[in-house]
């Protein structure tokens, strides 16, 4: 059984590739199910959130602040050096909406496929896993003062208030609260244990059922922005590639292990895109685009981390 879990994850790009695709074909077919499949979204978005922070070890938190070098350039890198490219990414962009929804979701690193991805790109995945709560954190914390300083009068855009309370309790408090819940009861009983274990095995899967969900009720809105296509794949595979360059300089500076510097290749790299768009749904309807350019943000992303399990151990940190 755990042979198949490991193909899973191995194979998993190939394998939300197929999803996205089938998402799409599904969504161009049956176009009046858009509603019914956008209702999933949130529960789904929940459940593999749940299942992603159970794979985090929350209650081993503190243990995880040992390796300082690889934590600041992290921390350096992601919350500092990163949105400042950001800023400069958006020079050329004129919609305000577009803007809105590159700084979504490039402002923010992943926690859940950059384990995974630095795992099959032969990281030090054990300090992948210790890094993750703390870039969690760090993002909740930082990424209403991020966009308040970038967007200054985006306190006076009608977000819909309800659904954001709504949003942080399911997406954020509750998954957490319940991981630390199976956690603490894993180490505990036997029962826990195997509930712990059971949830190591659902993250590809649920996260291929998100890519499903969101591409066939998103497809006939993201080829309305066709025209975008262009400019917005400059601006991703130029993040992809500044992420590959900052990675390596602050590797050489901080004098990390060759396993380290490629786990900040992986999270400079991947970005919380399926955290942040919830978000951007709650925005008005003229603010539309912001989700859209999430949604292609996730596709030029997962072909990059394609190339990235390659390239990062041969070229970029080799042994």
């Amino acid at each position: 059984m755990s042979s198949l879990r490991l193909v899973l994850e191995e194979y998993q790009g190939i394998i939300y590739l197929i999803f996205m695709a089938l998402g799409a074909a599904f969504g161009m077919a049956f176009p009046e199910w858009r509603e019914y499949l956008e209702t999933l979204l949130l529960p789904l978005l929940a459940f593999l959130l749940y299942t992603s922070f159970c794979q985090v070890p929350l209650v081993h938190l503190p243990s995880a602040f040992m390796n300082y070098k690889l934590i600041m350039a992290a921390l350096i890198g992601n919350f500092v050096i990163i949105p400042i490219f950001i800023v400069i990414l958006l020079i050329p962009v004129d919609s305000l909406a577009v803007k809105l929804g590159i700084c979504l979701v490039l402002l923010v690193p992943c926690t859940d496929w950059f384990i995974t991805f630095s795992h099959i790109g032969k990281a030090n995945t054990r300090h992948a896993i210790a890094l993750t709560p703390i870039l969690l954190f760090f993002q909740i914390l930082l990424l209403p003062f991020y966009m308040l300083i970038i967007f200054p009068d985006i306190i006076t855009i009608e977000w819909d208030k309800k659904r954001i309370i709504k949003i942080f309790l399911l997406l954020i408090l509750f998954p957490l609260f319940l991981a630390l819940l199976t956690q603490k009861l894993a180490h505990y009983s036997k029962i826990g244990s195997k509930i712990l274990n059971l949830t190591s095995w659902l993250p590809v899967l649920l996260l291929s059922l998100v890519v499903f969900v969101i591409f066939s009720s998103q497809v006939e809105m993201v080829l309305q922005i066709k025209d975008l296509f262009v400019p917005l794949t400059l601006i991703f595979l130029s993040f992809l590639l500044f992420a590959l360059l900052l990675s390596k300089i602050l590797s050489i500076l901080m004098k990390l292990p060759t396993l380290d510097g490629r786990v900040l290749g992986f999270t400079f790299g991947t970005r919380n895109s399926f955290l942040v768009l919830p978000l951007a749904l709650a925005l008005p309807e003229n603010f539309q685009i912001a989700v859209l350019t999430i949604v292609y943000q996730s596709l030029v992303e997962l072909i990059g981390m394609l190339v990235f399990i390659k390239i990062v151990p041969k070229w970029v940190f080799p042994n």
